[in-house]
C-alpha cells in the first residue's frame, strides 16, 4: 500500500508540477493510439516536428525531455557535441535548449529519416549544426543497414538491406582537441565503433551510449565497459527497458530482436 501510494503520488506530483510531463501525457492521450508509421506534424512545448512514427517519438520525447537522459554540465558556453544517431532531431533540439551556442555534429544513417531531421531543424530555426547523412562506423567505405522507418534502422535488422554512406568516427574525433559530449545511439553498431575508437577517447569528457544486444549475436556489454574504464571513465548503467522477469522473458517487448537495451552514462 505504501509503495502504491508513493508511485501514485509521484506521478500526480509530476503531472501537477512539470509542464514537460503534462506534455508527455498529452502526447500519449492524443497520439498513443495512432497506428505506426503514419507521418504527422506534432507541436509540443515551443517546437514543431515532422514525425514518421508517433509511438517511437512519444518515447523519444519522454527519454530526452522528461527523463533528460542527455543532461550534462559544461563550463564551455559553446560545447562541442557529437550526436551519433540523431534520428528526426529530438536530441538536437534538447541540446540546443540546454546550450544554445553548442557546436553540434549530427549523424543519421537512414536517408529518409535524415531528410526529416533536416526539415525539423529548419522548421525550428536551429543553426550551427553540421549534418551528416551517413552512418557512424569504423571506416568511410559504406555499410548495409535495414531501414525500419522510425528509430530502429540497424546493421542487425531483419529484412531488405540498403547500402548507405559511412564515416569513421575515430578519424573525426582525432581532429578535435576536446569533445564535451558524445552521444551514441546507433542501434547495435556501438560496440564495433567504440572498439575502433578505443585509443582516441582521451579528449572526450562525457559519453552516452545506448547499448543494444541482439538475439543470436554475442553480448559485448563487458567489452564496452572495459574500454570506458581503460580510458579513465567512470560510468553509471541503467536499463532502458523494464523486464520484471529476465529469466522467464528473454526478449525485449518493444524490440523483439533484442534481449537487452541499456543506457550507459560515462564521465570523467
Amino acid at each position: 500500500m505504501k509503495l502504491f501510494a508513493q508511485i501514485f503520488l509521484n506521478g500526480l506530483y509530476n503531472f501537477l508540477t512539470s509542464r514537460v510531463y503534462r506534455q508527455f501525457m498529452k502526447m500519449v492521450f492524443f497520439y498513443g493510439g495512432i497506428s505506426r508509421y503514419n507521418t504527422r506534424t506534432i507541436s509540443f512545448l515551443k517546437y514543431k516536428m515532422i514525425v514518421p512514427d508517433c509511438r517511437s517519438f512519444i518515447w523519444q520525447f519522454k527519454e530526452i525531455f522528461v527523463d533528460r537522459n542527455y543532461l550534462f554540465n559544461s563550463s564551455n558556453n559553446s560545447p562541442i557535441i557529437y550526436d551519433c544517431g540523431s534520428n528526426i532531431g529530438t536530441s538536437v533540439l534538447f541540446f540546443k535548449e540546454l546550450y544554445p551556442n553548442a557546436q553540434i555534429k549530427a549523424f543519421e544513417a537512414d536517408p529518409e529519416i535524415f531528410s526529416i531531421l533536416k526539415q525539423n531543424l529548419e522548421l525550428n530555426n536551429i543553426d550551427n549544426v553540421e549534418l551528416y547523412s551517413k552512418a557512424v562506423w569504423i571506416n568511410n567505405e559504406g555499410i548495409e543497414i535495414t531501414s525500419e522507418g522510425a528509430d530502429g534502422s540497424s546493421i542487425f535488422g531483419k529484412g531488405e538491406k540498403i547500402k548507405v554512406e559511412s564515416v569513421s568516427l575515430k578519424e573525426l574525433i582525432e581532429k578535435e582537441t576536446s569533445i564535451d559530449f558524445l552521444k551514441m545511439d546507433i542501434e547495435g553498431a556501438e560496440t564495433e565503433v567504440l572498439k575502433n575508437c578505443s585509443a582516441s577517447l582521451m579528449h572526450i569528457k562525457n559519453i552516452f551510449i545506448e547499448y543494444h544486444s541482439f538475439i543470436n549475436h554475442e553480448q559485448n556489454l563487458d567489452l564496452v565497459l572495459s574500454i570506458l574504464s581503460k580510458n579513465g571513465f567512470r560510468y553509471f548503467v541503467k536499463s532502458a527497458v523494464y523486464n520484471k522477469y529476465p529469466f522467464l522473458k528473454t526478449k525485449n517487448n518493444y524490440s523483439p530482436d533484442m534481449d537487452l537495451q541499456t543506457n550507459i552514462y560515462a564521465y570523467k
